[in-house]
């Protein structure tokens, strides 16, 4: 079995490309033959040792062990030199080696050959449960598409070759090979391979469909918005590759264990071997004794050796972060690291943006209000001149709005647009001052003239809030709502069912409204009004709270735009959403949820707990055998076969047990 200490459990990542791919299944035909071919000399070598078959001397049935031993052990003496050639001497490799070495010049020919022999099982099952572990992340490769067709001429393109918008053709039960905007035809797409959603997804002219989605229904034209290397496939997979090479808290604590532990039990094995006979040699004034007074103590030290190979736990600790990893990954959750499992473990805590991640973010105008002579179309044309060049779902609304109203701009009258994210944006518009944004903005700025109640009067409607101003007067206000996504309310339930302590909302909206959706969804602590530059010192406020309380909880965000990055950089572990989410937000986290839903947040901590819960399991289950045997082996109760049972059995326990964290029970 391949482990951290012998320099191999590296190889328990996920082939890069199709060439390293069929290596590992070459290298698994092999170690399969291997075992056969071993198991047949070592089946001959057994007939001729106990049975007496005839022609078969010693030299014969010996000579049938050492093959044995070659066959299944070659690659472990191998690994053994090169590495005592480079100086890392105590490994698995090198224990294996000296073990079965020293059992044929102490005369336990089969005990010698079985070790290896059992040895080679245990890399043959260990390979079976990581390849069945790679399934589950080789199974989302497929979401990468082999070519594009190009429209109208219907010519295949490899997707790599195809430039930003192009028009694409994609026919029932073809991949989308590029992320785009449907610009003819309708359909049905499988997202499953992306998203981890079941349902069909519906899709029409105007909606966007993303790489990797499998077209169900009727031909559909498209108009790429990325290039090949940017899409949220690749995106994806460029995520889960990273994530296999990130260790987590407990994989870098057994890899350092094994570095340190592999030379003390090799150096307890030379004491035991020949410091109690010398001993009592000295006692009983016999010098330094016979090499019989020594026979038995070496076999002891050969069964400690034999017992005290650390793969159990170097093995299965990487495999069950490994398939962990894989689970989520099937369901829509991808962990960018298995470091982030740990994190998400033991969290206390979970801090909400709002619009985007509790709510569609997807604005509508309710109402326009105007103030004294100001008309509500004079406030909305001004309102969608201000937004004109926004990209802000608040802007596109507003924008939207003028347009079913039948009120025109003239983008020529546009002049000095800025814009200051999260607060507002000021430019000229016929020469004179037009700002929009928060209420805090236009008062920085100098704008007067605000009612008392910061708006009309009459106002009976609630909602995310644009003022407007013109020539530094206050005009009017925009009132929009965001829809709360369906299950947001039941993504909060879950999180209390899991014991999170505290749930936060942060939101740039103003008191109102944002409590009145965190009443919906059942939040109670809420902060209002806070702006991208303060959401850090807002999560770090949160923070402090919480670890007074638990040093060693966690405190996760959840965000979707770019100005949640800093604080999804700074959070314990940060939480995009993939489908919505800016890049900078989707870089900056450590989990990405693919199908945008917040019930994916209390689904990723349980799958951390349940993959948490079998490592522990796993490192418990090694320790105990280990050191129970070591102890009966060291005062000879345990034969050097009974290890051999000992070693391999809770290897393959640990490694059975890790194949777990792949599927996790139903809640």
């Amino acid at each position: 079995m391949s482990c951290a200490c012998g320099g191999e459990c590296e190889n328990v990542e996920r082939p890069k490309d199709s060439r390293s791919g069929e290596r590992a299944r070459f290298e698994a035909r092999l170690l399969t033959v291997r075992f056969i071919a071993a198991s047949l000399f070592f089946a001959s070598g057994l007939a001729g040792a106990f049975f007496g078959l005839p022609g078969m001397s010693p030299l014969v049935y010996r000579s049938l062990f050492i093959l044995s031993w070659l066959v299944a052990g070659y690659r472990v003496v191998w690994n053994a030199l090169r590495n005592i050639a480079r100086g890392r001497v105590f490994d698995e490799n090198f224990l294996m080696s000296v073990a079965t070495i020293g059992a044929f010049i102490i005369g336990q020919w089969s005990e010698g050959a079985a070790v290896m022999l059992f040895y080679n099982l245990g890399e043959m099952v260990q390979e079976s449960a990581v390849s069945r572990s790679r399934s589950s992340i080789a199974d989302l490769m497929d979401v990468r598409p082999d070519f594009a067709r190009l429209s109208p001429d219907n010519t295949e393109v490899h997707p790599s070759a195809v430039p930003v918008g192009a028009l694409l053709l994609v026919k029932p039960g073809e991949k989308v090979p590029l992320d785009g905007i449907i610009v003819e035809g309708s359909s049905s797409f499988d997202t499953s391979r992306l998203t981890g959603e079941s349902m069909p997804r519906e899709a029409f002219p105007g909606e966007s469909a993303l790489a990797g989605f499998v077209n169900g229904g009727g031909v559909i034209v498209m108009r790429t918005t990325t290039l090949y290397a940017e899409t949220a496939a690749s995106k994806m997979l460029d995520l889960i590759e990273n994530a296999q090479r990130r260790k987590a808290r407990a994989e870098k604590m057994i890899t350092s264990f094994a570095r340190v532990y592999t030379p003390i039990v090799t150096i307890g094995a030379v004491l035991l071997a020949f410091f109690p006979p010398l001993v009592l040699s000295l006692w009983n004034g016999t010098g330094f004794g016979e090499w019989p007074a020594y026979q038995s103590w070496v076999s002891r030290a050969l069964v400690f050796l034999v017992i005290s190979c650390p793969c159990a736990f170097v093995i299965s600790v990487p495999l069950g972060f490994f398939g962990g990893i894989g689970g989520a990954a099937k369901r829509g959750i991808l962990i960018k690291g298995a470091d982030y499992i740990d994190v998400l473990s033991k969290t206390r805590a979970v801090v909400f943006d709002k619009t985007g991640t509790l709510t569609k973010g997807v604005f509508r105008v309710q109402a326009v209000e105007g103030v004294g002579e100001y008309t509500y179309r004079y406030v909305a044309s001004l309102a969608a001149a201000a937004e004109w060049f926004s990209n802000h779902p608040v802007g596109s609304a507003i924008r939207v709005y003028a347009e079913t109203q039948g009120i025109k701009v003239d983008q020529s009258l546009i002049s000095g647009y800025s814009e200051k994210a999260g607060c507002g944006v000021a430019l000229k518009y016929e020469g004179t001052d037009l700002r929009a944004g928060s209420r805090k903005f236009l008062e920085e700025s100098g704008v007067r003239g605000f009612p008392e109640n910061g708006g009309s009067d009459q106002s009976r409607v609630s909602g995310t809030t644009v003022d407007v101003a013109y020539d530094f007067r206050f005009i009017g206000r925009v009132i929009l709502n965001d829809e709360i996504k369906p299950d947001s309310a039941r993504a909060i339930e879950d999180l209390r069912s899991l014991g999170v302590d505290m749930i936060v909302m942060l939101t740039g909206d103003t008191e109102l409204p944002a409590r009145e959706i965190a009443g919906k969804l059942g939040i109670t602590d809420i902060r209002a009004c806070v702006l991208p530059h303060q959401k850090v010192s807002f999560f770090e406020e949160i923070s402090d709270r919480v670890k007074a309380v638990h040093p060693k909880g966690t405190v996760l965000f959840v965000g979707d735009g770019i100005n949640d990055a800093p604080v999804l950089a700074r959070a314990d572990a940060g939480i995009a959403m993939g489908g919505i989410g800016s890049d900078a937000a989707i870089e900056a986290a450590d989990v990405v949820l693919m199908n945008d839903s917040p019930l994916l947040v209390a689904e990723a901590i349980r799958s951390a707990r349940w993959t948490h819960r079998i490592v522990a399991q796993n490192i418990a289950l090694s320790f105990a055998v280990k050191i129970g045997f070591l102890l009966l082996g060291a005062i000879g109760i345990v034969t050097l076969w009974e290890a051999v049972f000992a070693d391999v059995g809770v290897a393959l326990l640990a490694t059975a047990n890790s194949l777990r964290a792949r599927t996790m029970p139903r809640k």
